[in-house]
């Protein structure tokens, strides 16, 4: 079947499930693999916990198919004889990786490449990988701030993905994916708890200069508003580096609190300028010039 084509930088859409029931969705994955995952149990059940994992993260890859589809018709269209690079960070026991390529890689090719610190969970995604015989996967020990100087990863990175990585480390796959130059960007931060620190530590200044820092004045304000403001200066710098972002959330708040999907695509009609101007303004507005740092945008 032709992939359905997606006009660089529109707005994205989850592809269609496939199926109305949630059976319907399990069904397209490999029993034994989602047993392996322990989504099923051994004797083909689903418990509560597994049944939101897999719809997170079923889900998520409604999005982000279509966002594979485009980048391979893209590579056709520029003759480059490659397969789609996807690398995922904060992979875990890479849950996203394995069910995206059983439900995309196993029909296009290509190669998903998981990044995770833990060496259990590394050696355990290996063995998995090796036994249902995904030699397109790969499995890398190291930190999300490693990975930009990683020899093992040289080569074109087309789509980088990070589901709940924790505070900062969405910062750095988010770096990875603007010094690689990634087509697609696709995360889904967790706990952030970098900003509400800084927040924190400049209260007293911040609320003689001005009247804005009520928003974050009690200490649970400063915890949310740390975290939204967080995103938004991920959105701002991911527009400034050349990326048209979009935000939605991921699944309904019974499943997750941790729900928010940011989806960004390289296009050159985004206005850089002003989303920079505007990335500058909050920072010195808000008191975090702390963290410049971790927003700076490529040129």
């Amino acid at each position: 079947m032709k992939a359905a084509k997606l006009r660089a930088g529109s707005p994205v859409k989850p592809a269609p499930a496939g199926g109305d029931g949630f059976d319907a969705q399990l069904a397209r994955f490999n029993p034994d693999l989602l047993k392996a995952l322990h989504i099923l149990t051994r004797e083909g059940q689903i418990n509560q916990d597994s049944r939101r994992k897999f719809k997170q993260v079923q889900h998520l890859l409604q999005f982000i198919t279509p966002l594979l589809d485009e980048t391979l018709e893209r590579l056709a269209v520029q003759a480059q004889p490659r397969g789609v690079c996807l690398v995922d960070h904060g992979a875990g026991k890479s849950y996203l990786g394995f069910m995206l390529w059983n439900a995309w890689f196993a029909a296009h090719g290509g190669q998903v490449i998981g990044i995770e610190w833990r060496e259990d969970l590394v050696r355990q995604s290996q063995a998995l990988a090796r036994r249902f015989g995904f030699e397109g996967m790969r499995f890398l020990q190291m930190d999300t701030a490693q990975a930009g100087q990683a020899g093992e990863l040289e080569g074109p990175v087309d789509v980088v993905t990070a589901l709940h990585a924790c505070d900062t480390a969405t910062d750095d796959a988010i770096s990875f994916g603007l010094a690689r130059a990634a087509r697609h960007i696709v995360v889904v931060p967790c706990c952030q708890a970098e900003v509400a620190s800084v927040l924190r530590q400049h209260k007293a200044q911040a609320l003689r200069r001005t009247a804005l820092s009520e928003l974050w004045r009690h200490p649970l304000h400063t915890r949310e508003f740390g975290a939204q403001i967080t995103n938004v200066m991920r959105c701002l710098r991911l527009e400034a580096s050349g990326y048209q972002v979009s935000v939605t959330e991921l699944v309904g708040w019974e499943h997750s609190l941790k729900n928010e999907l940011i989806i960004a695509s390289r296009h050159p009609d985004v206005a850089r300028r002003k989303s920079r101007e505007r990335l500058t303004q909050i920072m010195d507005e808000i008191g975090l010039n702390d963290v410049q740092g971790r927003f700076a945008v490529l040129d």
